[in-house]
């Protein structure tokens, strides 16, 4: 049956108390609306449902923008004063937030296989972040003007960002820089989306066009004009086939090698806001003042391939000799990288750190941010549901009714398996070690380890049937304290004078701690001047977890040391060298690179001359650790992750 002449809204909500100013739909499920305002809430909502699930409240200032991560568990906003607020939809309570950018949050996505928020704001800049530590990973700078749209490639390596600028950028995300520019729109970029499997990007702008980037050779492959309106929502088909626009009350499906529009369907959503494909159904959601429309579209009687219903753009060739969309692709199809993992890793509330010393920023976020849970039905159905292993919302669920004059069934949904998972960004060209072959070697005398790690059941070297008595005497008496510490000891006096001496040292860092001015500082070059690392080690520790205490004068005082932490056998001693690595090039990197790219400054300024020797100092001990950590970011495990992870952070000093 023909659709009827314009789709009618499914349903209309009254979605904040004042104006809506941004929403977005969850594109796993489909069903889930969260909505963004100038009340300064975050509302949650299930589609075709009349009543708000949840209402996240933080934000001092309008939410300019929101987005859900892929399992929809997550969800980021930023406001209108530059601060971004992340939440634990399960949990219904703030996770971090975010500070750093200094005007108005115009664009936000989720990386697809780890927890790492990117971030497009009015002041030009573009921000990683890692969420579980409240970090920004890198800056990325390049764009003139407000970043209007920021999309991860399905794989993860790549970041796409559109702007005002009238451009569209592709960054890289393991080099920490801009791969690619691609010009050729004539108005600002609103929107730019990936192929869901081709090295393919499509972006639409306020000039009427849409533009597909061919992501290997760096060129435009077509161009779609004659827009009806400036181009604000572009979503790709699951499979790749065809390009859904979001037009001026229309939706328009477009093919692209060689452009051509396949279908029109009227559709009364004025200006649409975002789309998502779920059952053969594609939901498009719009906003008007306060309130907010949703509009279902059956695919089944769209066409997407093969025969054109309507070709607004011209091609001199006959309709036979048009070629609809290949079964193979034609170019490279990314490379997701593999996991035995089908689910993300759930972010932690708190760190072993936070845990031992909770923040006081922390403290106020819980505060000042609250998840009021409206409908707690509806809640619990989608946030928690009974069995663990389902994802929330379910991934197959039933379709949405048609609108009154639509009375065609639904087609039959095609199953689809869960997209892999990944904790961290996956680095190309990393090869994996072959696993040695299971057998029965002859006996050898055991080596020490390379790597001692943190945790183990007994002491390096050490038996702990040593220090007991060789011969159970039966019906012994009961020994008091000292005699049994008389008996432990006998035999191991060189311990206990390292024991005692560990002591002592710790004892003389703890008294300087305790009555310095400068605490930190003091205390990190007595221990320094101690010449013992697991003073150092112990410390660190401790400093570790108040970032305020961290200066650039102790950064020059504790780079020499992590060097040696980082070549240490000892699994906890690189552990603490990679976190305080990590503290400095998150605090101090961005400003060490812009003291030494400013111009010298005129006349005698004492002050700046010191910190500009600091900055040279640490500047030389960090290029010193950026070798180190590249040759051994091939590890594998636990130390091979954090190494890639600070080798991404030490990008720019290449």
């Amino acid at each position: 049956l023909p659709f009827p002449p314009v789709l009618p809204c499914v349903e209309e909500i009254v979605a904040h108390a004042s104006n809506v100013s941004s929403l977005v739909l969850g594109k796993a499920s489909g069903r889930l609306l969260a909505t963004g305002g100038d009340d300064c809430r975050v509302n949650l909502w299930s589609i075709n449902k009349p009543n708000c699930i949840m209402s996240l409240t933080g934000h001092t200032s309008p939410v300019e923008s929101v987005r859900l991560n892929t399992p929809e568990e997550l969800i980021v906003a930023g406001s209108q004063s530059g601060s971004i607020r992340v939440w634990d939809l399960e949990a219904a309570k703030i996770l971090r937030t975010l500070m750093g950018h200094k005007a108005n949050i115009c664009s936000l996505d989720f990386h697809p296989y780890g927890e790492f928020v990117a971030s497009g704001s009015q002041d030009t800049n573009i921000k990683l972040w890692d969420i579980r530590r409240k970090g920004c990973v890198f800056r990325y700078k390049g764009h003139s003007q407000a970043v209007r749209c920021l999309r991860f490639s399905p794989d993860g390596k790549w970041l796409a960002s559109a702007a005002d600028d009238h451009t569209v950028k592709l960054w890289d995300l393991t080099a920490g820089k801009m791969m690619s520019e691609f010009p050729g729109h004539t108005g600002p970029v609103n929107v730019v989306e990936f192929h869901p499997n081709e090295y393919l990007l499509a972006s639409g702008s306020s000039d009427r066009t849409i533009r597909f980037w061919d992501l290997e050779k760096f060129q435009v492959v077509s161009c779609i004009e004659g827009e009806p309106g400036p181009v604000r929502s572009v979503l790709f088909n699951p499979d790749g086939c065809c390009l859904y626009s979001g037009c001026q009350d229309s939706l328009r499906v477009y093919g692209w090698e060689p452009e051509r529009c396949f279908d029109v369907v009227l559709v009364s959503w004025g200006k649409v806001a975002d789309l998502a494909v779920c059952n053969d159904q594609l939901i498009g959601v719009a906003f008007s003042q306060s309130n907010v429309s949703s509009y279902v579209v059956d695919l089944t009687r769209v066409t997407r391939t093969g025969t054109v219903a309507q070709d607004p753009v011209q091609d001199s060739r006959p309709l036979a000799q048009q070629p609809s969309h290949p079964s193979a692709p034609l170019r490279r199809i990314y490379e997701r990288p593999s996991t035995a993992c089908g689910k993300p890793q759930r972010v932690k509330q708190n760190s072993e750190s936070e845990r031992r010393s909770p923040s006081s920023e922390d403290d106020r976020d819980e505060r000042e941010s609250r998840a009021e849970i409206q409908n707690a039905e509806e809640y619990n159905e989608i946030f928690q549901p009974k069995n663990s292993i389902s994802r929330t919302p379910p991934r197959r669920s039933e379709p949405f009714p048609a609108p009154p004059e639509d009375d065609v069934a639904t087609a039959k949904e095609a199953a689809k398996p869960s997209p892999p998972t990944d904790s961290q960004f996956p680095v190309p060209n990393l090869e994996v070690l072959p696993r040695p072959p299971v057998g029965t070697p002859a006996p050898a005398p055991k080596a020490e380890p390379a790597i001692i790690p943190a945790t183990r059941n007994e002491p390096i070297g050490l038996k702990a049937s040593d220090f007991l008595p060789a011969v159970k005497i039966p019906q012994q008496a009961e020994l008091v304290d000292e005699d049994a510490m008389l008996q432990i000891r006998k035999g191991h006096d060189t311990m206990c004078v390292v024991l005692t001496s560990r002591h002592k040292n710790l004892d003389t860092v703890r008294a300087v701690w305790t009555t310095a001015a400068l605490f930190a500082q003091t205390s990190v070059d007595s221990a320094v001047a101690i010449n013992d690392l697991s003073v150092v080690v112990d410390l660190l520790n401790i400093v570790n977890q108040k970032a305020s205490l961290w200066k650039l004068d102790l950064c020059t005082t504790v780079l020499p040391q992590i060097e040696k932490l980082l070549q240490s056998k000892y699994e906890s001693y690189v552990q603490t060298g990679c976190t305080s690595l990590k503290l400095i090039l998150q605090r101090f990197l961005p400003l060490i690179t812009d003291i030494l790219a400013a111009p010298p400054s005129v006349g005698v300024d004492i002050s700046r001359e010191e910190r500009l020797h600091k900055c040279r100092l640490c500047y030389k001990q960090l290029k010193s650790i950026s070798g180190l950590v590249k040759s051994k970011s091939g590890l594998s495990g636990r130390h091979g992750s954090a190494f890639r992870e600070l080798h991404l952070l030490m990008a720019s000093l290449d």
